[in-house]
Parts: C-alpha cells; sequence; structure tokens
C-alpha cells in the first residue's frame, strides 16, 4: 500500500517545480547559454554527478509504501492485510542492512565484538571478545576475515568496472548511434568533446559505480562501517539520512522563495509605504537570534504533539511531521537575505528603459512584475539558492546536535554526531559513526558548493568568466 507523507508530497512538488523550470530554460536562450557555460566546468559538473547520486538516494528513500503480510486468507485470494510499518523503496533495496543487530558496537569490518563478554565454549567461561551474529557469520575462521574482504572487493569492483563499460557503450549507442558509439567512446576517452568535461564525469560515475557494487559486495555480509550502540548498522544509518539532509537543504528553499520573491520584487518596484513595511519587517526578523526562535517553535510543536497523541501515534508520522516544520521554521526565518538582494536588484531594473516603455504603454504593474522585473532578477535566485543548500544542510546538523532539530527517532547526520559526544568518550573511543557522519556530510556540502561556484560563474553577469 503505498503511503505519502508530507515531505514526500513537498519533495515530489519540488521535483516538478524543478522540470518547469527545464521547460523554462528550453523557451529562453540567454538561460540556455548561461547554462551551456556551466556545462563546460568540469568541478561542476563532477559536483553535480555526486549531487545526483545523493538525491536518486533520497528520491528512493522518499517511496514509502506498508508491506503487504502473509497470510492463509491473503494466500487463498481474501482481504490483503498490510503491515503498520512504513518503509521505502531504499530499504527493501538495502534490506540487509536495515534488518540485522549485533549486540552492542563492532568496530567497521570486524566479526568480533568492539567489547569483551563472557562467553562459554566447550564447557569453559572465558572473558572475550564474542563472534558477532551476523558479521562474518560466513566463516568458519576469523582469521579467514581479511582474504576474503579482498576478494569480495576485487570480484565486486571488477563487476562494478564492467557495468561502468556497459552503461558507457550504452549510452554512446543511444546518443551517437549503434555505427558511431565506438568513435563516441574514443572520444570520451581522449576527452575530445568540444569542450564538455564527458570525461570527468565518465570517471566520477565509475567510481560511484565501483564503490556501490564493492559495498553491496561486502556489506552483505560485514558491517562495513561498523555497528553503534544498540548494534545498528552505521553504514544504513548514514545512508539513510542521506534524505533527511536533501529535505532540509530543498524543502527549506521551496518554503523560502515565495516569500523572498514576492517581497524582494514589490520592495524594489513600489518603493513608498510598501518598501518601508517590508523592510522594517525583514529588518525586525534578523534581529532575532535564529536559533532561539527555531528552539522556540520546536519546543511549542513537541508540546502540541503530546497533547494531541492520538493524532501522532505514529512514530514515522511525529518524525515527519516535525521535519516538516523544521523545513518551514528554517525557511521563514531565511529569507531575509534573498529578499535584500532582490530588493537592490529590482531597484536597478525598474530604471531601465524597457520598463519605461511599458509604464509609457500602459502595461498593469502586475504584468511589468511578472515579464520585466522578474525574468531579470531569476539569476540572483539561481545563485543564492545554490549558494544556501550547503548552509542549510550544516544548520541541521549543528540544530540536532543540539537537540532542537529533527526528531530524535530520524535517520540524520546531526543525530549520529549528538550521539558520537558519548561514544567518543568511551574508553576505548568509539570513532566511526562520527566518522561515517562527517565524511558523508562533508561529501554533500562539498560539492553543493563547488557546484555553487559554477552556478555563480555562470549566471552573475559581472563574473570574470562572463566578461572574458
Amino acid at each position: 500500500m503505498p503511503v505519502v507523507l508530507l515531505t514526500d508530497a513537498f519533495f515530489f512538488a519540488l521535483i516538478a517545480l524543478t522540470a518547469l523550470y527545464a521547460f523554462y530554460v528550453s523557451r529562453r536562450p540567454h538561460l540556455q547559454a548561461a547554462w551551456r557555460k556551466l556545462a563546460r566546468d568540469r568541478s561542476a559538473m563532477v559536483s553535480l554527478t555526486v549531487i545526483a547520486f545523493y538525491f536518486a538516494v533520497a528520491l528512493l528513500d522518499s517511496l514509502h509504501f506498508r508491506p503487504l503480510i502473509e497470510t492463509a486468507e491473503t494466500a487463498q485470494g481474501g482481504e490483503a492485510v498490510y503491515s503498520n510499518e512504513v518503509v521505502s523503496v531504499f530499504d527493501r533495496l538495502v534490506s540487509p542492512l536495515g534488518e540485522r543487530f549485533e549486540k552492542t558496537y563492532s568496530a567497521p569490518l570486524a566479526v568480533r565484538g568492539y567489547v569483551k563478554e563472557m562467553v562459554e565454549e566447550d564447557g569453559v567461561r572465558r572473558h572475550i571478545y564474542p563472534r558477532l551474529q551476523y558479521g562474518g557469520a560466513a566463516l568458519a575462521e576469523p582469521d579467514l576475515a581479511a582474504a576474503d574482504i579482498a576478494r569480495r572487493a576485487a570480484v565486486w569492483g571488477l563487476a562494478g568496472l564492467l557495468a561502468c563499460a556497459a552503461l558507457l557503450a550504452l549510452v554512446c549507442a543511444v546518443v551517437a548511434g549503434p555505427r558511431r558509439a565506438p568513435a563516441a567512446m574514443r572520444a570520451v576517452v581522449r576527452n575530445a568533446t568540444g569542450g564538455l568535461p564527458l570525461r570527468a564525469v565518465a570517471v566520477t560515475i565509475a567510481l560511484i559505480v565501483v564503490a556501490v557494487f564493492i559495498t553491496a559486495g561486502i556489506g552483505r555480509e560485514y558491517h562495513l562501517l561498523g555497528t553503534d550502540k544498540i548494534g545498528g548498522d552505521v553504514l544504513y544509518q548514514a545512508l539513510k539520512s542521506v534524505r533527511t539532509g536533501f529535505l532540509i537543504g530543498t524543502l527549506t528553499t521551496l518554503i523560502m522563495l515565495p516569500f523572498a520573491l514576492a517581497l524582494g520584487v514589490c520592495a524594489g518596484y513600489f518603493l513608498g509605504w510598501v518598501d518601508d513595511v517590508i523592510q522594517y519587517l525583514y529588518t525586525t526578523l534578523n534581529s532575532i537570534p535564529g536559533v532561539l526562535l527555531v528552539a522556540a517553535m520546536v519546543l511549542m510543536l513537541q508540546l502540541y504533539m503530546d497533547q494531541h497523541g492520538d493524532r501522532f501515534n505514529d512514530l514515522v508520522t511525529r518524525a515527519d511531521t516535525r521535519l516538516l516544520f523544521l523545513c518551514a521554521i528554517l525557511g521563514i526565518t531565511s529569507w531575509t537575505g534573498l529578499c535584500r538582494l532582490l530588493r537592490a536588484e529590482t531597484l536597478k531594473v525598474r530604471e531601465m528603459d524597457y520598463i519605461d516603455a511599458a509604464r509609457a504603454l500602459g502595461v498593469a504593474r502586475p504584468l511589468i512584475l511578472l515579464r520585466h522585473v522578474l525574468p531579470n532578477v531569476m539569476h540572483i535566485v539561481v545563485i543564492t539558492v545554490a549558494l544556501d543548500f550547503s548552509g542549510l544542510v550544516l544548520a541541521e546538523a549543528v540544530l540536532s546536535y543540539v537537540n532542537i532539530g529533527v526528531d530524535p527517532a530520524m535517520h540524520s547526520w546531526g543525530n549520529m554526531i549528538n550521539s558520537a559526544r558519548l561514544e567518543m568518550a568511551r574508553e576505548p573511543a568509539v570513532w566511526w559513526p562520527l566518522l561515517a557522519a562527517m565524511v558523508f556530510l562533508f561529501g554533500l556540502v562539498l560539492c553543493a558548493n563547488l557546484f555553487a561556484d559554477g552556478v555563480r560563474n555562470a549566471f552573475d553577469p559581472r563574473s570574470e568568466w562572463n566578461r572574458s
């Protein structure tokens, strides 16, 4: 039974808006020129490829459903019975990771526990590191783990390379035709693709595919990034946190844009008392510390959910509502910067000759704003959205670290970092949950920043790239 959560609905709406923007760009030659400039930026295209991988994980994790419970009645064609548990397509694809729990901590790729226990072997009680229930369970001897891991990495890495070669041949055959596919493949390998960094993108895709294959091959038999205090797989938690980080960065933008666009353009065009009111509004909002405002709103939501427990009796619903509410709070508090930039740009645009001509011809003000002002300030919107994405992802980690972010039951990098505070104080220290969260967070934020730099260079008319 398909289940659409609130955040899923907004996420799909954002995808639809992106498709509409792509259609809009296809009808605007000046925007196509800017995106073609961006397509020639090697670092931006490599970063976009990595972001696309994160996006694919978030999309698969946003397709939720309730699984069918197999009973004797359903087997005989009776009424279908569905589980109360809400799972995603991503959970099914990586099902061994989320379903295997050890007793407690275990190090990455370990076959024994991280904490000594009293274990009875052959009638003798010993204080040893016990064998894990799932990590390396197929091995007869724990000493064979290193050789088995190396063999799996080699076999699955080779399979990933073959899959990449087949994928490249298929893409070249579809784009260039079956007869010209070998020549197209040689052009990609030699980087003779007319300035497009297709070789760098192909290498990035190959690395991602090989990493996925190796992770799948080893992760089915071992805990690749270890386990946490309750024995949960850390790799599974880090991958599940991708959806949370991606939603924070995108849904907040979706909520922020209407406020910034409407108020910024109106303030810069109408001036007078309209400009004064809008400036007073965002100046007042900027004077309130953002963390305190977020904390107050989250505590109010928590109190409301506690008082209306019948509406939020499901853990998934509670966590999803809190995530959407957090996106709304961050959106309401983060539109002021873009609004100020749009106001300044609109002040310049309103003095252009084509705006004066439209006024002289009697064009209505709303039509002037929609057809003449708004398209000429969209480059500010594109640049700001790209730059703010990484900041919003980091904001979730910081807020969850101080316990005012997403629900503790939801997987997020902020919750993983928050839990690692006590784990790092152990002796010996449990370092792998913190490292896993930091690596995944660093990868998304770094690629988002590099892509944002490329967007700024391509769309900003004052950049040195556009001058040249």
